[in-house]
């Protein structure tokens, strides 16, 4: 063997990142209505003001502050002012307020030219068009400055960033219809083993239904990416080279379940040692120590044949492994290559109750969160860790993270904890 295996978790972070930033998608330009959850491939910055001008920012009345009366000489500190005009939102009149006078303003319509200041409405009395100023507002109160947000020429997106809503609602306010994005990639799934059966159909002595296509398509797709389920592979190494060969030139990524450890009908390895270049195989993780990355010859030599272009990311059978390696490593691979610059969120977390590690391998433990009055996050463990133990993960909402070594961990202590 001439590849890096059963190596630590960090060491296989590092070779993911490095393979995804060497096979980073192209930018497309797409509508900014399909751009949601999209990685921004081009920094952008502001072309106009927001806002575009001063404006009000209640439904109210648009006055001069120096009109209004000064403490002390009023005994009701009250001022009363000549309704002038009104301005609504949508259209710049040409009104203007002078000394003594006072415009009817909605919530987002221009100032009116001499007024500084708006008044709520709650807070006056209205008689024909003498408005009274029962609670004066303070020196510019309740108005929006223009640029007070974004000025032109701001940095407002960079380039790796998710676009979330609120982000595509900032391209948006400034006129943008089309952004520049990283073209997600293109996944194919596979399961392995002859013991597989489709949900639905009866099941023989020493079957199994096929969880894991259902449990990774999901996960893909919560992702925002449109995988591909491709038939099971039967236990046979030519049947499990033509599909692979077929899914390689025509994906950017595949990704296998199953048939991935050392078992006699394990032809994964094998294949893909002969036919590409193993980045690891084996990662000191618990539970998924089987996992594989690979990518073929041809895509390594950019000629055709062979297994494509695609990457394979080969996880182990067992239905929490599936869970835990996407998660992961899957997860980061399909991040970098779409650029994504910004990490995961990682929480912290006491432990309600206390837990012993027994081995060595950097373990992903199921856990359900909580949170108490005060604002502390918790989370459960679940005994039930067991890498065949879907129950335990469906019952759970975060993997907790317990680092390299035997360990006991007490109740109360802080972890690291990954939400799902």
């Amino acid at each position: 063997m001439n590849f890096p295996t059963r190596i630590g978790f960090d060491e296989a972070q590092t070779i993911v990142a490095r393979v995804a930033a060497g096979r980073r998608l192209p930018a497309e330009r797409v509508a900014l209505a399909k751009a949601h959850g999209r990685v921004l491939a081009q920094a952008l910055d502001a072309e106009i003001d927001q806002p575009g001008f001063d404006n009000s920012a209640m439904d109210g009345f648009a006055l001069r502050h120096a009109d209004l009366q000064p403490p002390g000489l009023d005994p009701a500190g009250e001022t009363t002012l000549r309704l002038v005009g009104e301005q609504f939102a949508g259209t710049a009149l040409d009104l203007r307020i002078g000394p003594g006078e006072c415009a009817r303003i909605t919530t987002g319509a221009p100032l009116p030219a001499g007024a500084d200041t708006v008044v709520m409405k709650e807070n006056t009395s209205l008689d024909g068009d003498r408005v009274r100023i029962l609670s004066a507002p303070k020196p510019g109160q309740h108005v929006r400055r223009a640029g007070e947000d974004v000025r032109v020429g701001d940095a407002l997106l960079t380039a790796g960033q998710r676009l979330t809503p609120s982000r595509i609602a900032l391209a948006a306010g400034q006129g943008m219809d089309r952004i520049e994005v990283v073209r997600r990639p293109t996944v194919a799934v596979f399961t392995t083993g002859d013991e597989l059966v489709e949900p639905g159909l009866p099941l023989r002595p020493g079957e199994l239904y096929d969880s894991n296509r259902e449990l990774l398509m999901g996960l893909l797709r919560a992702d925002g990416l449109e995988p591909v389920a491709w038939p099971r592979l039967p236990d046979e190494p030519e049947a499990v080279a033509s599909a692979l060969r077929h899914a390689g030139h025509a994906f950017d990524v595949v990704l296998t379940c199953g048939g991935v450890s050392a078992g006699e009908k394990d032809h994964l390895p094998a294949l893909l040692q002969a036919e590409g270049r193993v980045h690891f195989w084996k990662v000191r993780m618990k539970p998924g120590m089987p996992l594989l990355l690979a990518e073929s010859h041809s895509a390594l030599e950019g000629g055709a044949g062979g297994l494509g272009e695609a990457l394979f990311l080969c996880l182990p059978g067992n239905p929490v492994s599936v869970l835990a390696t996407y998660l992961t490593l899957g997860r980061a691979l399909l991040d970098g290559l779409q650029g994504r610059a910004e990490p995961r969120p990682r929480l912290r977390a006491r432990l309600r109750t206390g837990w012993r590690k027994t081995h060595e391998r950097l373990e992903f433990l199921r856990g359900l969160l909580s949170c108490d009055e005060d604002g502390q996050l918790w989370v459960e463990p679940n005994p039930a860790d067991g890498s065949h133990r879907m129950r335990a993960a469906a019952d759970s909402d975060a993997l907790i993270v317990l680092g390299e070594g035997e360990r006991t961990l007490e109740a109360g202590g802080v972890v690291d904890v990954l939400a799902y």
